[in-house]
């Protein structure tokens, strides 16, 4: 497996694209591949307890929704018709749930890209490419697409909102705050695609570095990466 991946890596700026209406937002990502290479010799705890620590001293509850990287994703979420006051940015709903002692573990792989996003706000997508068919497009939908979210029922997609799709056309992602439970990680994951979601106002290198911290935390826990993050 190593080789192969090592191939994509090769190929890594190919991998992802984004279509010029969905462009059009100002959206932006950056992305890399991972993979499990040994036996996880250590977890993430000391991560965790260093991650809450560092929250707890910047941000409060009542201060949070001023942050400029938390404005600019609620700012990009009433541009694409969902009141962030109802539906928070992921970034913002997981370090509301880190203040209140209810950060989640899931599993290293998950655990990994939710500590990078608390840090950096920047919404962090992962997904097993067991499932999901490179290469992939993030594209404007046009209708009716099926979309399987995690957590909730099979729905069918309005028209005009950005998606990321694998070449198969599987919805893998509403963006920036939706996944699809059929490319999500699971225990037996072991390649994944790693994708920080920009949006306008949000400074490239900062999702860049999401990104790759991600991926850093995954050496950890005896995973490899591509070593760069390709950013579109």
């Amino acid at each position: 497996m190593a080789s192969c991946v090592q191939d994509q890596c090769s190929s890594l700026d190919d991998l992802v694209a984004i279509d010029v209406k969905a462009s059009e937002l100002g959206v932006f990502i950056s992305y890399t591949l991972a993979w499990s290479s040994s036996a996880p010799s250590h977890n993430l705890d000391e991560e965790v307890l260093r991650l809450l620590s560092y929250l707890r001293s910047k941000y409060t509850l009542e201060n949070l929704k001023n942050d400029p990287v938390v404005r600019a994703y609620r700012d990009f979420y009433w541009r694409i018709g969902v009141d962030p006051t109802k539906t928070r940015p992921s970034s913002e709903a997981l370090v509301r749930r880190a203040l209140k002692g209810l950060f989640p573990r899931i599993n290293p792989v998950v655990d990994a890209g939710n500590i990078a996003s608390a840090y950096t706000m920047v919404p962090i997508g992962i997904y097993d490419l067991a499932y999901a068919k490179p290469p992939f497009k993030l594209v404007m939908s046009r209708g009716g697409e099926v979309f399987k979210p995690i957590g909730g029922g099979e729905e069918h997609l309005p028209a005009g909102i950005p998606i990321l799709v694998d070449s198969r056309g599987l919805v893998m992602h509403v963006y920036p705050h939706r996944d699809s439970v059929e490319t999500m990680v699971r225990e037996s994951t072991s390649i994944v695609l790693i994708i920080g979601a920009g949006v306008p106002g949000v400074p490239r290198n900062l999702v860049r570095d999401a990104v790759e911290l991600t991926a850093k935390l995954l050496e950890k826990v005896g995973w490899n990466w591509c070593r760069r993050a390709a950013t579109k």
